[in-house]
């Protein structure tokens, strides 16, 4: 167990650091140029994904907080019940639980999330992530393939 909540905390650390620098070093909405489909622009969200509820007017803050403290807990107990069962459902998991507390910790000490990935095709943008929606997703993704494509008979530690 000890293992995948480290790399937990190591996905919590990262998503930390490069938002401790898109703060230092990028202007608010003002994007930076890396290549065609990529900038990072520097957003507060007050929401969840896509700025759900960002204009809620701020009872969203202790809701999403509230969300993400149960969510976390409930990953925690099934990682602890899945120890001898899968490999790739612990690595989703972890995945998953390492950006719910990096996002989290930005809720409890900033009162937003603070994205700043900005991905786009010609005009069309996707909305800001962070490194933390990305291990979301990341976890989200092997998650699914885990419940559909693991052969549980070969995937025991």
């Amino acid at each position: 167990m000890f293992r995948w909540l480290t790399f937990s905390v190591v996905i919590v650390i990262l998503d930390q650091i490069t938002k401790f620098y898109s703060i230092k070093f990028l202007v608010l909405h003002e994007p930076k140029y890396i290549y065609d489909g990529l900038n990072f622009t520097l957003m507060y969200n007050t929401g969840a994904a896509f700025s759900f509820l960002s204009d809620a007017g701020g009872w969203q803050r202790w809701f999403f907080i509230g969300v993400s403290c149960f969510v976390s807990i409930i990953i925690v107990i099934w990682m602890y019940n899945t120890l001898t069962k899968s490999r790739y459902l612990l690595l989703a998991l972890s995945f998953i639980l390492g950006g719910a507390l990096g996002n989290l910790w930005d809720r409890l000490t900033l009162g937003y999330v603070v994205d700043f990935i900005e991905v786009y095709y010609q005009d069309m943008y996707w909305p800001a992530f962070n490194i933390a929606d990305s291990s979301i997703t990341i976890g989200a993704v092997l998650l699914i393939l885990d419940t559909f494509l693991i052969d549980r008979t070969k995937n025991k530690l």
